[in-house]
């Protein structure tokens, strides 16, 4: 009956083979792939190309992923030195790969980068894979594409600091969330929601407690749109938290359990514990300004220096804004009107639910970096990277989707003019550099927002489209701007900054250098061994300046590198903090010990140190200016002191090239 009523339409006749044509899919698939290819290889030539410009970037980390890929307990540890006095002050998980680089292709500036850029690429690949899984293979393009023109990224995927394997962890942690939100076999809800789990806790053991800030956006979206019933749902999350503890949890276990004399000392921590470093310093010391295990300053006193002050404007304030700002505000938009766009869809909506992942992720790590009072860097904002793409991608994707209604049209048009406006006003505040830009990019946004405000269905169809694609490429051109010209810039020290070689902010931090750690000085700049610009593997660029303690000249430093290399004890040197050790230890390949850690560390007491000198395992003291190794304005603490005038009370110093040493051999107490 059906047959009758309804015949079957004729059969097209199938094409000879000779002019056999691929079908629509397949045609979409090679060019989505071709796409891909296109993105990850323009993402891996920014990030990759000229990348050993910069050197050892932070010599800080380079001098423990030095360490590690020479000596296995430093490896496991992060120790700064190879002979395990101190540890550096976060955990490992980082060093690990860069040690491992180190150890497989010799350590270098090489392959201490490459790691990082290549994790630049994985990062863009996952936030495509996880918005194209939501959305469409174009809006996980979109999403990737802001990702890699992020100008904090650009700057993190080329340096040696723990936050490319932060972001590439939290990342690839939202991709599981959202296969588990996507299945409806619980057993494979299940997985994918344990795997997110041992990816944040190997983002805790990348950066403590900033690799969990994701946590609780990722359980409300899987809480609130998984496809399982509640009660599995809310199993799943027990599962995830367990893999959480178990994975971030097994290394903090094995620090306590290892007795305590035949392991570095925890760096940052009061009392050579990894505990007192989380809840301490990386921890509490964070949010609330605590100086308890080495904390940082509050944000009131760090002022300008660091994050700026507290508040709902830091993020887009003269040091952070430049960094991640770029295309916040359209991203909001895109969160609030792709929100309210899906507001009657059913609780298990793809969309909203990866709307929540990202915006969730967004909202909470934003408002703690906002009102952190503790130490904050403006390079931290490259956590939020990846939440800013996929929010585009997704929001501008649900957008779209209802383009024929008000809220459509009014939402895709005033994410183009948000970007474009606040482009103009991030280019106006480095109006030297590029100073037609942001006019260029102003008008390119309002040339694509009115079409598609006009309409975008029947013969204004067309138009609407050229409109969005002109207003897209408006709107991110002025983050890639920055993100490339800071790729271009060689960059060092502790605290570096994106932007043009030259920028300087309304806060007078300048892009392309970093400021200095250790003695208010930079970390990455010349090092001892090194007798001209040109063969000194850390001359990091503009901003910055030598290491401390270090001296300028080719003979003279050279003598020095000679003596530590030559020197024949467990640690060739000690000196006032890390990253003076750091500097001597890449010069001279050989273990200094760092008094004082990175901060202020109760290590070593005097009496430890006078033992290590009577038994003969500190060769020379290399004296400076002032104890201790200040991080993010801390200064020395009594115990550094106190070894220094001992050390000057009891043996007589010697000047090499701009350093004052002591020989501490043949010492009988």
């Amino acid at each position: 009956m059906t047959a009758v009523l309804h015949p079957a339409p004729p059969q097209r006749p199938a094409p000879t083979a000779h002019r056999a044509e691929p079908s629509p899919s397949w045609f979409r698939t090679r060019r989505t792939g071709l796409a891909l290819t296109i993105l990850l290889a323009a993402t891996a030539v920014l990030y990759l190309w000229n990348l050993t410009a910069s050197g050892y970037a932070n010599t800080f980390y380079a001098a423990a992923a030095q360490a590690g890929s020479q000596n296995w307990k430093a490896w496991f540890f992060g120790s700064l030195d190879t002979s395990n006095f101190i540890t550096v002050d976060k955990p490992p998980a980082s060093l690990w790969v860069m040690g491992l680089s180190g150890r497989i292709f010799g350590f270098s500036s090489a392959s201490l980068l490459v790691p990082q850029a290549l994790m630049g690429v994985g990062s863009v690949a996952l936030v495509y894979a996880a918005v194209k899984r939501m959305a469409t293979p174009a809006a996980g393009l979109v999403a990737g594409a802001v990702l890699a023109a992020t100008p904090a990224a650009a700057l993190m995927f080329k340096f040696d600091n723990p936050d490319a394997l932060l972001v590439l962890l939290m990342t690839l942690a939202g991709y599981f969330v959202i296969r588990a939100m996507c299945t409806e076999v619980g057993r494979r809800a299940a997985m994918w929601v344990a795997l997110a789990g041992v990816a944040l806790g190997f983002a805790f053991l990348t950066k403590m407690l900033q690799g969990l800030m994701v946590l609780p956006a990722f359980g409300a979206a899987y809480l609130i749109a998984g496809q399982v019933r509640l009660r599995t749902r809310l199993f799943h999350l027990v599962i995830g938290a367990a893999s959480v503890v178990i994975s971030a949890g097994w290394w903090v276990l094995a620090v306590w359990l290892w007795p305590a004399d035949s392991r570095p000392y925890i760096g940052g921590s009061t009392n050579n514990s990894v505990m007192d470093l989380v809840l301490g310093y990386n921890g509490l010391g964070r949010l609330f300004g605590s100086t308890g295990g080495g904390g940082g300053m509050a944000g009131g006193s760090a002022g300008s220096s660091f994050g700026g002050s507290t508040g709902l404007d830091r993020l887009f304030g003269s040091e952070m804004g430049i960094q991640i700002s770029w295309l916040i505000p359209a991203a909001l938009i895109a969160l609030v009107f792709g929100l309210l766009a899906r507001g009657r869809a059913p609780r298990t909506d793809l969309l909203r639910a990866s709307l929540i992942l990202w915006g969730g992720w967004f909202l909470a790590t934003g408002l703690i970096f906002s009102y952190m009072s503790g130490t904050i860097h403006p390079y931290y904002t490259v956590a939020l990277a990846p939440a800013v793409a996929g929010m585009i991608g997704v929001g501008g994707y649900a957008l779209w989707l209802v383009r024929a209604r008000w809220i459509g049209r009014c939402g895709l048009a005033a994410m183009m003019l948000a970007a474009g406006i606040w482009s103009w006003v991030l280019l106006h505040r480095n109006a030297e550099w590029l100073p037609m830009l942001k006019w260029i990019l102003l008008a390119g946004t309002v040339v694509g927002a009115i079409p598609v405000l006009v309409g975008a269905k029947g013969r204004f169809r067309k138009l609407a489209v050229a409109g969005l694609i002109i207003g897209s490429l408006a709107g991110i051109t002025g983050s890639a701007s920055y993100a490339i010209a800071t790729a271009a810039t060689a960059h060092g020290g502790s605290i570096p900054t994106a932007g043009p070689t030259g920028a300087v902010s309304d806060s007078g931090m300048g892009g392309g250098g970093g400021m200095g750690g250790g003695q208010g000085q930079g970390d990455g700049g010349a090092l001892p061994n090194s007798d001209d610009a040109s063969s000194n593997p850390t001359a990091s660029g503009p901003g910055t300046t030598s290491g401390p303690g270090t001296s300028s000249g080719g003979e003279s430093t050279s003598e020095l590198t000679a003596m530590l290399v030559n020197a024949g004890t467990t640690w060739s040197a000690a000196t006032n903090g890390s990253q003076s050790a750091a500097t001597y230890e890449l010069a001279s390949d050989t273990a200094v010990m760092a008094i004082g850690g990175w901060s202020s560390d109760p290590a070593p007491t005097l009496d430890q140190f006078i033992e290590y000198v009577g038994d003969g395992e500190i060769h020379y003291y290399i004296a400076s200016g002032q104890g201790g190794s200040p991080k993010d304005g801390q200064g020395g603490d009594s115990t550094s002191s106190a070894i220094q005038e001992w050390v000057e009370a009891n043996f007589s110093s010697t000047t090499v090239g701009n350093s004052t040493i002591y020989d501490l051999s043949g010492y009988v107490g």
